[in-house]
C-alpha cells in the first residue's frame, strides 16, 4: 500500500496583503496557523506515526504548515525545493493588480507550457512541471508507505499529474482546483497497483471555517 496525502498550504499573509506569493516568503497567518493545527489532527487520525513521511516545500508557509503536522506525528520534516509555487519574477510581492495588468494570459489553444507571461523572471509551467515531476519521482522512490507532501496550488496539479503518469507534454492543460488548507489523497492500489486520486480538495476538517482561501 502507498498513500500520498498532498497538501495545499493554509492562508499567508500574501493572501490577506492581496500580494503575488510565488517565490515571495509569506508567512502563515493567524488563522493559517489554526488551520495547520487542523491539517495535522485530521492526519494525525488517519496515520499510522511510525510510518509517516513528511516532504515539504522550503517556503516558510509550507515548511511552517509541515512543522506542525510534523509535531503532531513525532516525526521530522525534509524540504524539497522542487515544491515550491511557480515563480512569478519580479511580480512577487507586488500587488495582484500589477500582475493582471501587465501578464499575457494563457492561449486557449497552442503553446501552453512554455508560455511566456510577459513577466520578467518568471518561470514557465513547463519549468514548473519539470519540477514537480521530478519531486514525484523522488517520492514514490521512498520506501514509505504514508507520505504527506506539504505544497501549493499550483504544484498540486502538476504533481498528480506526474503521479497518474499523464505525459509532461500534456500537463499544460490540466487543473485540479485546490483550496488552501486542502487535502488531496493519493493511493496506490496493493492489488492491481493503480494510481488512484481517491480523495481532491478534502477541506471538511475545515468545515468550522467556511471562508477557505482559493489562492495558495
Amino acid at each position: 500500500m502507498r498513500n500520498i496525502y498532498v497538501v495545499a498550504h493554509p492562508e499567508a499573509s500574501h493572501h490577506t496583503d492581496g500580494v503575488v506569493g510565488g517565490w515571495y516568503d509569506s508567512e502563515l497567518t493567524e488563522r493559517g496557523k489554526q488551520h495547520a493545527d487542523s491539517i495535522a489532527k485530521a492526519l494525525a487520525a488517519t496515520l499510522d506515526r511510525s510510518r509517516a513521511e513528511i516532504i515539504s516545500s522550503d517556503l516558510l508557509r509550507a515548511r511552517q504548515t509541515a512543522e506542525v503536522i510534523a509535531s503532531s506525528l513525532d516525526t521530522a520534516v525534509t524540504l524539497d525545493p522542487d515544491l515550491r509555487e511557480k515563480s512569478f519574477g519580479e511580480a512577487e510581492g507586488k500587488p495582484q493588480a500589477w500582475l493582471r495588468e501587465r501578464s499575457i494570459p494563457l492561449p486557449g489553444e497552442g503553446e501552453r507550457l512554455n508560455h511566456d507571461e510577459g513577466i520578467a523572471g518568471a518561470e514557465t509551467r513547463w519549468q514548473l512541471a519539470e519540477r514537480c515531476y521530478r519531486a514525484m519521482t523522488r517520492i514514490m522512490d521512498s520506501r514509505a508507505e504514508d507520505q504527506i507532501v506539504v505544497t501549493h496550488g499550483g504544484p498540486t496539479t502538476l504533481l498528480i499529474a506526474a503521479w497518474i503518469g499523464m505525459p509532461i507534454e500534456a500537463a499544460g492543460r490540466v487543473q485540479f482546483p485546490t483550496r488552501s488548507g486542502s487535502i488531496t489523497m493519493l493511493r496506490k492500489d496493493p492489488r492491481n497497483f493503480s494510481h488512484q486520486v481517491t480523495r481532491l480538495n478534502d477541506v471538511s476538517h475545515l468545515a468550522h471555517d467556511v471562508e477557505v482561501s482559493k489562492r495558495p
